[in-house]
């Protein structure tokens, strides 16, 4: 269950996540459809009740100036003046139902403009909700009748003050500006969301590319593992047979093979114990290459400085032939990553590889790069390979971090377990 409020908290932006009131309820609506019960309209948030208490406070406002213009038009009588301001204070009551039916007050805003001068502000409003909460289709019609009534309007009423022409242009100038404020308070909404599920995606997309990676360094450790284990059962069935076929042999060979397998099959259930859960490829390396050991980090760092990189290793390990091959190989893993990334991210700079340990104290590994002469292009896809590595030391029983260091540089931290 926290699971689920977890992930309906994340969907909202986390600059909002407390201040949930600075956003529109529509606007909430698309962030979190989860959040509100299905079939119910959004409950209005506090900026919803300011807003929506603005525009009534204005639709009265401008209704008041209406209806004193209307009372002192000598074209309108008097009892044509109080059922337009009638019909006006109903006007400015229907602005509190804006955000359920924006399309139909709209509509039914085209008459009542027509026939009241105290329902003009109330109208604007009804135009402008449409605006910000309906596509431009909806907007372009009811709009373009709008403008096409307002010479009729004042060529029944025409003002006392202006020329008809002045108040025809001010009032399209007016209908067009509500209408452009609308669309653009829309498109910000819009362009609001459309961020929000652009993070959500690019999350989502972040999440599997760490999973892939995660499974793809599973996958090699298994057919690592498959090599191992293979040689070693190999050697212990080799063993076996030479016993059953010369069951008179002398007990020194007999002893010597029986130690062989006792030892094979001892390193090949430590094997089985690293590689319990881990997921096995679909199809099986067949090439036969040997499997790297700790012993193989001289020929890596020399292929390094050959390829032109300078690399300081620095080895102060503790009988370094007893270090299991398991841990050998992914200390080998971890330090070829670690020159790998320094080549593309430093090049030219100088790498220390220093590995030290003991039996019973752990293997530590550590790779560090200082920062890059000059400008580097970044390379795409980076930081998979370190994913990777973090799992193969997970598996191993260990530890790996990686972080950049105050001075630009750039460090990769290991230790495993040994003993």
């Amino acid at each position: 269950m926290s699971t689920v409020r977890g992930d309906k908290a994340a969907s909202v932006p986390r600059a909002f996540t407390g201040r949930r009131w600075l956003l529109p309820s529509a606007v909430l609506k698309e962030l979190d459809p989860d959040g509100e019960r299905p079939g119910r309209r959004p409950r209005r948030t506090a900026r919803d009740w300011l807003v929506d208490f603005s525009c009534f406070l204005m639709a009265v406002g401008l209704g008041l100036v209406g209806a004193d213009a209307v009372t002192h038009n000598p074209h309108v009588s008097d009892n044509v003046a109080h059922l337009d301001q009638l019909i006006g204070a109903v006007a400015c009551a229907a602005v509190w139902l804006r955000r359920r039916w924006p399309f139909g007050l709209a509509i039914a805003a085209l008459p009542v403009g027509i026939i009241s001068d105290t329902a003009g502000g109330a109208c604007m409003i009804a135009l402008f909700t449409l605006a910000v909460h309906r596509p431009f289709r909806h907007v372009a019609w009811v709009g373009g009748v709008n403008l096409v009534l307002i010479p009729f309007y004042f060529w029944m009423r025409p003002d006392p003050d202006l020329p008809y022409l002045a108040t025809v242009i001010i009032f399209v100038l007016l209908t067009v500006v509500v209408i452009a404020c609308g669309m653009v308070v829309r498109s910000k909404r819009l362009l609001m969301v459309s961020f929000q599920d652009r993070a959500r995606r690019a999350e989502t997309e972040a999440r599997l590319r760490a999973e892939q990676a995660q499974q793809l360094a599973r996958e090699a450790i298994a057919r690592e593992m498959h090599d191992v284990l293979a040689h070693r059962l190999t050697l212990l069935s080799v063993h076996a047979g030479a016993l059953e076929f010369r069951p008179d042999a002398p007990p020194a060979e007999v002893s010597r093979a029986a130690g062989v397998i006792r030892e094979s099959a001892h390193e090949a259930l430590q094997d089985l114990r690293e590689i319990i859960g881990v997921l096995r490829a679909g199809e099986h390396d067949d090439t036969g290459r040997p499997q790297p050991t700790l012993a193989a980090l001289d020929a890596l760092v020399a292929e390094s400085r050959e390829a032109g990189m300078k690399v300081v290793l620095d080895i102060r390990v503790t009988d370094a032939g007893a270090v299991p091959a398991s841990v050998g190989r992914t200390a080998y893993r971890i330090a070829q990553e670690g020159l790998t990334n320094a080549r593309k991210h430093a090049p030219g700079a100088e790498v220390t590889v220093s590995v030290q340990g003991a039996p019973g104290d752990g293997l530590s590994v550590t790779v560090r790069n200082p920062p890059p002469e000059g400008e580097v292009t970044p390379v795409p896809g980076s930081g998979q390979g370190l994913i990777g590595l973090a799992e193969r030391a997970t598996l191993a029983g260990g530890r790996l971090e990686h972080a950049p260091e105050g001075d630009g540089g750039f460090e990769v931290r290991a230790w495993l377990p040994w003993g």
